[in-house]
């Protein structure tokens, strides 16, 4: 073990680094950024659009139909098309709003007064300008009892390096709602053809009616209707269970166990019990602390990832921050997944191995599954709801919906891969893109019985292939990144197909916390005496596998192929065992101050949120990106500053939606689906729920963010044989 931790540490030292998902963001800048291009005669000819919306009215004072065309060329041999009834609202409009234009009427300089301007600081990386949106949808001039002209608010955008989809200038422009994209982009792109005296190539798109947006509000389809209703029903069932528990109840114990479910004066209080760890030397208390440690550098990352997609006057300075040292701490996040899989397998086996100790190694596969399953599905079938049909409807700007990681009409082909948990290889387009988290720990948790029932047979032999197993799939990882040439910075969805949601390159950390729980099996109860110098020598170990994993890269932002591929696979390796250490450490006492802190009761309740926290945290960071009305300016304590907000208002809305949904249904399903329960010596912690009544879950997950988003999380299910969240 100790020649494998050098090899490891030396070996992840020499090589150069990998970027996660937010450097192909930052990395496009760095490569299509024109330093050389956007410079001279190209720069002055753009710069003539800084009026645009005083040109464009200037130029189509006198619109007709055959400016609303786009095939002009027909017009031009004789040909016509029938114009439609759009056509000749739209047009009827315009020359509405150039009439009162000319004027000077209150609700036309409005419209004009709201388009966006060519961005000042160009050269430095602002290449948006939001315009006014509340101005624009805002305005409702009435001509008729039966007809108004509304203000529909778009982005229309211009391609300052052709082939570049990052360096393009998006600018917001305001027509009459009854104007269709199509025709802002026939308008516009004639403009911008006289004005800068260039062909647009038809395949270009300037106007995308996704963009768009009007003040009117769309009627409830059935699907949202019974989204609200039946979250309603169970907010009104969450009411009148604590009511009655709270005036009626005198005794917790003899209450009705179905009210009591519902009750969130009960659940809250479960929650937010704290329980002294170091009563009970069957819990691993660090664990919290690690977890919630964890989970808060997902979501600091996520922020990153929304910042990259959102309008900064500044995104010239990416290109020095990139290069950055404190860059590598925001690019490496994607470790946080890594050790919510070191988690999951590591409280699978310490949970599961003791109770096949008191079973005689009986192992009801089907019901582990079953409870995985009930466990963690509810919660994420509510979350693809609430995304698809509540999301939409919360908060108001330019930006909602598209400074997200996902797009809401993608649930709509791809939920019920979500729910059978094989997004991650049946589709590119994710419903819930941290979801494919969930699909691979529970890929791993169906074959995970296996490997325990091989522990329970045989002991040290079938740690020896699960070992075995490990380094082959270590080998598959780096195989498939030499052979296909294939980088974790590459463009495109094969990569993170392959490299990312794959579940055969994801199995090592789980295999390696199977391997440590199995260690922490066969050696519970017993106590490691170590002198002070391997106490030391562990810790540095440890702290260097860590510093080389996130550092080694510092000043590298691109590798050769096989450089590459020795680092991802390595440092995959490398991040669980020092973990390792660190758990190991806690336990046996040598943890010193980290132990302190990570084993705080403090973190209990956060770390029993996780699994909520972990489905909900990006929907908030996409409303608060969303409802941007300005632009933003990027540097890490403006990050910071967002992060703060988006991560207390992640917790607040995860409690409620534990209160609401998680804990009544999990509370259900103790009653439904009983099961035996571990003598009271055993289960240090009762669960925030019916702690009589609920199975086990371990809530370990992560993100990435994100990074297909390369920042998300994943849940344990409850059951017999499946870990605890709290106990070890």
């Amino acid at each position: 073990m100790a020649r494998l931790l050098v090899t490891l540490w030396l070996g992840s030292l020499a090589l150069a680094g990998v970027s996660a998902n937010i450097t192909n963001i930052f990395a496009l800048a760095n490569r299509d950024l024109p330093t050389g291009n956007l410079a001279g005669d190209q720069y002055l000819a753009i710069s003539k659009l800084r009026s645009l919306a005083v040109e464009f009215f200037d130029h189509f004072s006198n619109a007709t139909l055959e400016d609303l065309t786009p095939d002009l060329d027909h017009y031009l041999n004789g040909e016509s098309r029938i114009p439609s009834a759009q056509d000749v609202e739209c047009l009827a409009d315009l020359a509405l709003l150039s009439s009162d234009l000319a004027s000077s009427k209150y609700w036309a300089l409005k419209m004009i007064d709201s388009w966006g301007l060519l961005p000042s600081g160009l050269l430095v990386g602002n290449w948006w300008n939001l315009g006014n949106f509340d101005e624009c949808i805002g305005t409702n001039h009435a001509v008729s009892s039966a007809h108004s002209v509304r203000g529909k608010y778009c982005f229309s955008k211009l391609a300052l390096s052709p082939g570049s989809s990052m360096l393009t200038i998006k600018s917001a422009v305001c027509f009459p709602a009854s104007c269709s994209a199509a025709h802002m982009d026939t308008m516009l792109r004639r403009l911008f053809q006289k004005l800068l005296s260039v062909e647009i190539s038809s395949d270009v798109s300037i106007v995308d009616e996704a963009t768009c947006q009007t003040s009117e509000t769309k009627s409830y389809d059935g699907l949202t209707i019974f989204t609200i209703v039946i979250l309603s029903v169970l907010g009104a069932l969450v009411g009148l269970s604590t009511i009655y528990d709270y005036f009626f109840c005198r005794d917790e114990r003899t209450m009705n166990p179905v009210a009591k479910a519902f009750s969130a004066r009960a659940n809250s209080r479960a929650l937010f019990r704290l329980v002294d760890t170091k009563a009970n030397p069957n819990v691993i208390g660090c664990l919290h602390g690690v977890r919630c440690l964890s989970f808060i550098w997902v979501v600091y990352c996520h922020d990153y990832l929304v910042f990259a997609m959102s309008p900064n006057i500044n995104m010239g300075y990416v290109l020095t921050w990139i290069d950055s040292f404190f860059s590598l701490i925001v690019k490496h996040g994607i470790y946080a997944v890594d050790t919510f899989f070191f988690l999951s397998g590591l409280l699978l086996v310490v949970v599961a191995l003791r109770s096949m100790d008191r079973s005689g190694g009986k192992l009801n596969i089907p019901m582990m599954y079953l409870h995985r399953y009930l466990r963690l599905t509810p919660l994420l079938a509510f979350g693809i709801l609430i995304y698809m049909k509540i999301m939409p409807l919360l908060g108001s700007g330019p930006l909602q919906g598209s400074a997200s990681f996902d797009d809401y009409s993608s649930c709509e082909d791809t939920w019920y891969l979500t729910l059978l948990y094989v997004q991650n290889v049946a589709t590119n387009r994710l419903c819930i893109s941290h979801s494919w988290y969930l699909a691979v720990d529970m890929q791993l948790y169906i074959f995970a019985p296996f490997l325990l029932i091989s522990l329970f047979k045989w002991g040290k032999k079938a740690a020896a292939g699960i070992v075995l197993l490990m380094l082959l799939l270590a080998c598959c990882l780096f195989s498939i990144m030499v052979i296909n040439n294939l980088s974790l910075g590459s463009q495109g969805d094969e990569a993170m197909r392959k490299l990312y949601y794959a579940t055969n390159t994801r199995a090592s950390p789980y295999l390696i916390g199977i391997l440590f729980g199995y260690f922490l099996h066969l050696n519970r109860g017993k106590h490691f005496k170590l002198n002070r110098t391997c106490v030391l020598l562990g810790w540095l170990v440890g702290l260097s596998l860590i510093a080389t994993c996130i550092f080694a890269v510092y000043g590298q932002n691109t590798l050769p192929i096989v450089e590459e591929a020795f680092y991802v696979t390595l440092t995959r390796i490398a991040w669980p065992l020092a973990l390792c250490w660190v758990v190991f450490a806690c336990t046996q006492g040598y943890g010193g101050l980290a132990n302190s802190f990570l084993s705080s009761p403090l973190w209990q309740p956060m770390s029993k949120l996780s699994y909520c926290a972990y489905i909900f945290h990006m929907f908030i960071e996409g409303l608060n990106g969303g409802i941007t009305h300005t632009s933003t300016y990027f540097s890490d304590y403006q990050v910071m500053l967002q992060f703060w907000s988006d991560f207390g208002f992640t917790m607040l809305f995860s409690y409620l939606m534990h209160i609401l949904i998680e804990a009544p249904l999990a509370g259900l399903q103790g009653l439904l689906l009983p099961t035996k329960r571990p003598s009271p010596s055993e289960v240090p912690v009762p669960e925030a729920k019916l702690a009589e009544a609920k199975s086990k879950a371990d809530d370990s997950w992560a993100e990435e963010p994100a990074e297909g988003t390369s920042t998300s999380t994943t849940a344990e299910a409850k059951s017999e044989t499946a870990p605890d969240k709290n106990a070890a």
